[in-house]
Order: C-alpha cells, then sequence, then structure tokens
C-alpha cells in the first residue's frame, strides 16, 4: 500500500525533528538533530539558515530510513516551527542575506523602547494583539534591511524575500516555488492584522518594509503546495504550517474556549483558546491566533517565557554540571529544598507578564551550605515559578480559575518539575504519555486536510492517556515560597 503514513516536521529552536505517524497516530520512526546556537554579542541570538535547512533535510531522510518507509508512502505533511525567528533571503539565489535572527535576540530593545515612549503601543497592540518587544519579527527584519549592506535596496527592488522558518523550509521543500506562511506565524510578526487578517498597511508604513517581502497568508491547514521530486524524492502535498506553540494546543485539543495547555521548551508558552472573542490583556499577555482549517480561526491569549528548558540547557553546555539534561532530575531530587536560593534566569530579559529587556539574570541566597544540587534544583524551579506568573496573569485576563493544565515539551518529561508546578501553582498537572505533542498537532492538521483522517473525533479516538500531578503542599508553605519568588524577580528588575 502507498500513502499510508503522515510526517511531522518540528523545526525548534535548538534542534529540527521529523516525526512519522501511522492512522493510529502511533510513531513509527523519528529523527533529531541539534544544531549550533550563535551568540555574537550580549543578547544576540542567531541561527545558520543554512544549518536549520540541513538538519532538517537530514532527519527527513533518516527518519525514512529508520522506518524503511518511502518518500511516496507519506499522504501529507505538516509543519511546526520556532516562531518569530526571522530570515531574509535572495530569491534567485536562495542565499540568505544574513543569519536567523532568533525570537530569543534582544538586539533590537532600545529600537523598541522607543515606539513605546513614541506613543505607538497602543496602535501596534490593537491592530497585532502584541506588545512591543524584540521578541517579535518585525523589528528583527527592519535591523536586517536597515543593516546589512544592499539589503533594503535590494528589498524594494524585489529581490528578497521574507519568511519565519516556516516559510524558509516551505521554499525550499517546494523547489523554491511557495512563498507563503499561516495565520498563526503571521500573527507573531508585529505585522499582520489579527482583526482583518491581512498585512497591515500603516504597520509597514512604520517599519518600512516593503510588501513585496512577505509571504502569502493561509489558513493552518490548507494546501501550501508540493515537495519537489529533486528534494524529496517524491511530489508529496504539505498540507499543514503553524507556529510551534500553536501546534501543541491543537495536540492536546485545546479546541474549546478555556481550554489551557502549557509547553516547556527551550521556553515555556501558555496558552488557553478564547474561541471567536480576542481577549484584551492588562495582565503583560498578548493575542494570538489559532491553529485550524478555518479562514477565521479562533484566537488564544498567550504568555511566553523566554528561558525554560534553556535553563538546564545553560546548566549542562556552560556550567558542565552534568552530561545530559535529564541528570537533572536527579540532582534536584537529592536535597529536600534550595538551601534559601533563587534563580531568575533571565537571560535575554523576561517575557510575560513583565516585558522587561533590562532585566537580568540573577541567583540570590547563597551561603556557605549551597551545594550543586541546590543550584539545580533552584534553576528547574525557576521555570514553575516563571510558569505560575503566567498562570496567574491568565487567571486575572479570563476572570477564572484554572483548575487543571495540560502540558507537554521535552522539560515536562522531569517528575520533579512537573510535582513542583502543581505544588506552587495548586493546580492538577495533565502529562501526556509522549510529550512531544507539536509534531502530533502538525500532522493531524495536516491529516484532517488531506482526508487521512475523517474528522476531529477520529483524532481524539487516538488521545493519549494522561498521567497526572496533583499539589502536595499546604498554602502557607507555598506562600513563603513565592514571596521569596517575587522578591528575587524584583531584585532581577533593579
Amino acid at each position: 500500500m502507498s500513502e499510508k503514513y503522515m510526517m511531522s516536521l518540528d523545526q525548534g529552536t535548538t534542534g529540527s525533528r521529523c516525526i512519522i505517524f501511522d492512522k493510529g497516530g502511533n510513531v513509527i520512526s523519528s529523527a533529531i538533530k541539534e544544531y549550533m546556537q550563535i551568540y555574537p554579542k550580549a543578547g544576540y541570538v542567531e541561527h545558520n539558515p543554512s544549518d536549520i535547512l540541513a538538519s532538517q533535510l537530514g532527519v527527513i531522510s533518516e527518519a525514512l530510513a529508520l522506518g524503511s518507509i518511502k518518500s511516496g508512502d507519506i499522504k501529507g505533511i505538516g509543519i511546526a516551527n520556532q516562531r518569530e525567528t526571522t530570515i531574509v533571503w535572495n530569491k534567485h539565489s536562495g542565499r540568505p542575506v544574513y543569519n536567523a535572527i532568533v525570537w530569543q535576540c534582544r538586539r533590537t530593545s532600545d529600537y523598541c523602547n522607543k515606539l513605546n515612549k513614541e506613543g505607538f503601543a497602543d496602535m501596534i497592540y490593537n491592530k497585532t494583539g502584541l506588545v512591543v518587544d524584540a521578541y517579535f519579527s518585525a523589528t528583527k527584519l527592519k535591523w536586517i534591511l536597515d543593516n546589512i549592506d544592499g539589503a533594503r535596496k535590494s528589498a524594494e527592488q524585489g529581490e528578497l524575500l521574507f519568511g519565519t522558518v516556516d516559510t524558509f523550509i516551505l521554499w525550499h521543500l517546494s523547489g523554491r516555488r511557495e512563498h507563503a506562511t499561516d495565520y498563526t506565524n503571521a500573527s507573531r510578526t508585529m505585522l499582520f492584522n489579527i482583526h482583518t487578517l491581512e498585512w497591515d498597511e500603516d504597520l509597514l508604513k512604520l517599519f518600512n518594509i516593503p510588501k513585496e517581502m512577505l509571504p502569502t497568508v493561509k489558513a493552518s491547514g490548507s494546501h501550501f503546495g508540493y515537495t519537489d521530486e529533486s528534494t524529496f524524492g517524491a511530489k508529496v502535498p504539505i498540507a499543514a504550517m503553524m507556529g510551534d506553540q500553536q501546534s501543541a494546543l491543537f495536540g492536546q485539543f485545546c479546541l474549546k474556549e478555556g481550554d489551557i495547555k502549557n509547553t516547556y521548551g527551550t521556553g515555556c508558552f501558555m496558552l488557553m483558546n478564547t474561541g471567536k472573542k480576542a481577549v484584551c490583556s492588562k495582565n503583560g499577555l498578548v493575542t494570538t491566533l489559532v491553529a485550524s482549517l478555518d479562514e477565521k480561526p479562533c484566537y488564544a491569549l498567550e504568555g511566553s517565557v523566554f528561558i525554560g528548558g534553556a535553563v538546564v540547557q545553560w546548566l549542562r553546555d556552560n556550567l558542565r554540571m552534568f552530561r545530559s539534561s535529564s541528570e537533572s532530575e536527579k540532582y534536584a531530587a537529592l536535597v529536600k529544598d534550595t538551601n534559601g536560593v533563587y534563580f531568575v534566569p533571565a537571560f535575554v530579559g523576561l517575557g510575560s507578564p513583565y516585558w522587561d529587556s533590562e532585566a537580568k539574570g540573577i541567583i540570590t541566597g547563597i551561603t556557605r551550605g549551597v551545594s550543586k544540587e541546590h543550584f539545580i534544583r533552584a534553576a528547574l524551579e525557576s521555570i514553575a515559578y516563571q510558569t505560575n506568573d503566567v498562570l496567574q496573569a491568565m487567571e486575572e485576563d479570563y476572570q477564572t480559575k484554572i483548575k487543571e493544565l495540560s502540558v507537554d515539551g521535552g522539560a515536562s518529561e522531569n517528575d520533579f518539575l512537573m510535582q513542583f508546578q502543581s505544588d506552587i501553582s495548586n493546580i492538577t498537572i495533565n502529562r501526556p504519555k509522549i510529550s512531544e505533542v507539536t509534531a502530533f498537532g502538525a500532522s493531524y492538521l495536516a491529516g484532517l486536510v488531506t482526508s487521512y483522517w475523517k474528522d476531529i473525533d477520529e483524532l481524539k479516538a487516538n488521545l493519549i492517556s494522561f498521567q497526572k500531578f496533583h499539589p502536595k503542599i499546604k498554602q502557607n508553605a507555598r506562600k513563603t515560597l513565592l514571596d521569596g519568588w517575587s522578591e528575587a524577580i524584583r531584585k532581577a528588575r533593579l
């Protein structure tokens, strides 16, 4: 039989993954490859676009080989990607004019502060649902055009293309034929009006971005084109593209108003489906669009923590405290608490709900009795504390008490972290058997477009069982811990 599998490409901040699924939602094969993170100076974060593309193409070949699957046996492809990361390339040669500027990069913080001081924040928020911050794509794109020799002139002459990572991969997979993105990725650029669902002329003028550079925007579940046989080995439909966090929301089946999930990846990203209503945040959250087949997609409230699982990677690679990230759980469990240590990993400032680009990483409470184990535990706890800050903001904006939270992402596999999250937030944590639901979401939506799966009900039959974590500490202990975190945040923002 041919065309009997779905393929998901999960292009993340630190690596590229390919997973092949069968009709029962079972993983037939998968492959992952990390690639280099580039830090030219303090606050700058880049990727080589060639590394992104090579790693993604490489894991495609590896996953097919591991599953003894021919490329022609793939029914359709879904792409999930790191959001906001900005790439500009020549449409004739395919050569990037500069490295990809990663979502974590803070090089445009001063310009964003200038926009805020000049009174553009309300206009931008009302159109895009986003706060003015270096996190989003618009100021990164402007920086490339303003700082790379000849870039602006070439863009104005129609020689250059802009895209987030999904667009860059699509363009290459399709044999340079398709230049498109979806609503979810467009909604993260700070150039897209989430109410009219169009590139916004006022914003293009403000940032001085030639419209000709921008991709066509479609619903997340759409026919985006076909793979080129010389690249992929067969002509296969690319049937879904979406930002990784919206893909995880779909993969968790958070399809109804009020459904909520948190992804523990390089950063942490909490999204709540708010239905057809774009909820206006008063507590440092942003409003974004949800992945769907619908030409009029639903909205979501989102809170973004810039440094989540990345703090564990930092302990592993920079401080060499352990060889494998999974060892962090073992070390944290060796001590009963952090011995008074708090760690605020504001390596690139603070995201939601603070949006403080000037905040710096800080460790407080160090005494002579502090050990490596205390330090590692404090780093893991910082992920839960930051997530709790977002959770509280979401409860205030949506005016509801959140009792359960669906979780996914690599760091959610850490039992210590999930139990501490439950304790500190006083909620039940629901963790699926397989944590990487981002790939599921992209595959599921592509499968609906290609009629591989009939409908959502058929997909839900594949729903993977949850493991639950329930709070175990008392309220007075919780309050003491949270008070200490609040004081550490205050010091990080001085």
